[in-house]
Parts: C-alpha cells; structure tokens; sequence
C-alpha cells in the first residue's frame, strides 16, 4: 500500500483526501445520531483475541451484566473476544448492548450480542474513538494490547487537558496492570515529573465486578450523568 501510495502525484492525493472529507462527515453524522439516543452507558475495552474460557471473557461478562442490572448500557468495540464478552453480559441482562465495529483486515467482525439497531460501522479509528469518549459514563478496561492501552492513554489525555468531562477509568486486572501503573507513579511521576498526581486520581485498579459497579456509583452519586462534551 505503501508502495502505491507513493507512485500517485501530489495533486491526485489531495483530490483523494478532499473527498475523503465526506465520508469522515458521514460517519460523524450517522455516529452522533445513533450514539445519542442510547441513554448512559459505559464502555469495555480488552483484547480481541481473549476466548470464552479465558478468565477475563467471563470477568467482562459479569462485569456487564452487573453494570445493566444496575441501570447503566454497554458499549464495546464490536469485535469477538473481550469486546464479545461484554456485548454478551450486557445482552443477556436484557440491558442495552452497542457494538461501534472497526473494519480491520484481521481479528475484527461484529459479534451475535449487539442490539440489532446499535451496531455501527467505522472505516476510521479516530471518528470511533470520538463515539467512545463522547458518551461513556465511564471505561472498563480488561487486559488487552496496542489498541486497548491507546484507548486508556486517550482517554487519560483528554481528561487531563480538560477537553472532556471527567470520568472514571477503571482498569481489571491487578495482575495485568500493577506492573504499568507502577511505572507510571515511579517514572513518570515521581522521577521525571511529567505528570501530576492528581492526573491519576480517576484511575483505579480491581478484580471483581462489585468494585466496578462501586466505583460508578459513587462517582456519579456527586456528578451528572451526560455526554462528555
């Protein structure tokens, strides 16, 4: 791609990115439409590539099916794995269960347990990660890879420059990520200051799907529950 990329002229490439401008629109438009009628919700996050007998699938099933039961929707990335588990908890507690799908040439397909009428195609990553941060009351981040630390580290980013509302940020898993969150207090903020205490303070580390459900609970027993921006 690369290669043929490099062979098309300047011009013949800003034409193409010109009219690549409204598809990104289009996206937007059928994003906002769809994304603001499903009421509060809160988004899981994890790996792809995490099967049903793995711990973790079953933790984020339970972890949703908590969350629906206690008022609350489930948005995911729409894909098997972690993503799979959650849309299912959330569709087996008769709660609300959105997929906003990516199309990838591997890993990603939707899966069975999006509502029919709340599964959303995207061609491109930066307009699904708009959906995600503008209407999760709060991140549940399983163990997963690249994508899943690039939605945290987003997420962190946007609250710290105030370009979003604050929300809780709640990482499963004190094995997975005792390690990076101790790098985190130690190098980047304790050795080199490149980060403020306080910038951690909606960032929590647990094992089970009480503790999640307590952690929003008594964030939004002091905040409103709205969009983000």
């Amino acid at each position: 791609m690369r290669k043929e990329k490099n062979t098309k002229g300047w011009n013949e490439i800003k034409t193409n990115d010109s009219w690549a401008l409204f598809k990104i629109m289009g996206e937007f438009v059928n994003g906002f439409e769809k994304m603001s009628q499903i009421g509060p919700c809160v988004s899981i996050f994890g790996s792809a590539r995490t099967k049903p007998d793995n711990k973790y699938y079953q933790l984020a099933q339970k972890i949703a099916h908590t969350i629906v039961d206690h008022g609350y929707g489930v948005i995911t990335g729409g894909g098997p794995g972690i993503m799979e588990a959650g849309n299912k908890g959330a569709h087996l507690g008769g709660g609300t269960s959105v997929g906003l799908n990516i199309e990838l040439p591997f890993e990603q397909h939707d899966n069975p347990y999006i509502d029919h009428d709340k599964s959303i195609n995207f061609d491109y990553f930066f307009v699904r990660k708009v959906m995600f941060v503008k209407y999760s009351q709060g991140f549940v981040v399983m163990p997963g890879g690249f994508g899943t630390l690039d939605e945290l580290f987003e997420a962190i980013t946007l609250i710290q420059t105030k370009k979003i509302d604050k929300f809780p940020i709640i990482l499963v898993g004190t094995e997975f990520w005792s390690g990076l969150m101790d790098w985190v207090k130690a190098i980047l903020l304790e050795k080199f200051g490149n980060i403020s205490a306080h910038d951690l303070d909606l960032i929590h580390i647990v094992d089970n799907e009480t503790e999640v459900l307590d952690i929003l609970d008594k964030f939004y027993k002091k905040y409103n529950l709205s969009p983000n921006f």
